[in-house]
């Protein structure tokens, strides 16, 4: 791999982690297998996500981690390809050992999946520009009342807390050393993120009933995090809602293919 090592300020390496298979009925409505190849108007969400990396002006390496569908298609063939491993977590860890071989090792990476459809370059200098330079994670949070009023009619999942209800976005800018210490406690909460048993070993019954019975708000939760995984946590309010908006399923896919296409 040939290495940008052009100086800048506040430049950083890009992870993509594309290792997400489709579910057959729905991978047989949009042609292909992994959602980084679902097209609106003619455009990759690849290409869409790389593109959006290049204009925001603050990325020079890329790494995409996936599977060979998107690793040998046209789209792909400017990023430095890695196959993808066991779970997201992984793959991220995975990129992050590849890009220690850098001579100018970045600091922080941003982490970004490729199924946000909606996705600019001027949001992500905008998440960027948001994220102070010492904390560990930083991830965008978005209100409901913000996705709503972005993507009227659509769904979304919440966490309801006490200062209001939130989603997660797509988009992740993390310290590297701090991703490699903290991957054991990520990987534990990445496999039982759908299990509510599983979340309630994980964070202990006395949080879990809190979180429950709608006793906690965001500080709370940050704070149960970084206690967890051993690193600083920082909840990016106000960048774009769209950061939020990812295809996860058909409804998700319908939903953004109507609006991008009449939109233009």
């Amino acid at each position: 791999m040939l290495w940008d090592t052009t100086p800048a300020l506040a430049r950083f390496d890009a992870i993509i982690p594309a290792g997400g298979v489709l579910p057959e009925p729905f991978a047989a409505k949009v042609g292909v297998r992994n959602k980084a190849l679902i097209t609106f108007n003619g455009r990759t969400m690849l290409a869409g996500t790389l593109q959006a990396l290049q204009e925001s002006g603050d990325v020079r390496n890329t790494i995409l981690v996936t599977d060979d569908e998107v690793g040998k298609h046209p789209d792909a063939a400017s990023a430095t390809i890695l196959p993808a491993g066991r779970s997201a977590p992984a793959n991220i860890l995975a990129a992050l050992r590849h890009l220690a071989g850098s001579p100018d090792r970045a600091e922080r990476v941003l982490v970004v999946t490729s199924d946000l459809p909606y996705l600019t370059g001027g949001m992500l200098k905008d998440f960027i520009d948001r994220c102070p330079s010492d904390k560990d994670f930083c991830v965008p949070l978005v209100t409901a009342e913000e996705y709503e009023a972005r993507f009227p009619g659509s769904t979304s999942s919440y966490v309801k807390l006490t200062d209001g209800r939130w989603t997660i976005g797509g988009t992740y800018l993390v310290k590297t050393d701090a991703f490699e210490k903290a991957l054991p406690h990520i990987e534990r909460a990445f496999e039982q993120r759908k299990s509510t048993l599983g979340m309630v070993k994980l964070l202990g019954p006395s949080f879990a009933i809190k979180f429950l019975t709608k006793r906690l708000s965001v500080p709370n939760v940050l704070g149960k995090v970084e206690s967890i995984i051993g690193a600083s946590g920082y909840p990016v309010k106000g960048a774009a809602a769209d950061l939020a908006y990812d295809i996860d399923d058909e409804i998700d896919y319908d939903y953004a293919l109507k609006q991008i296409e009449s939109h233009g």
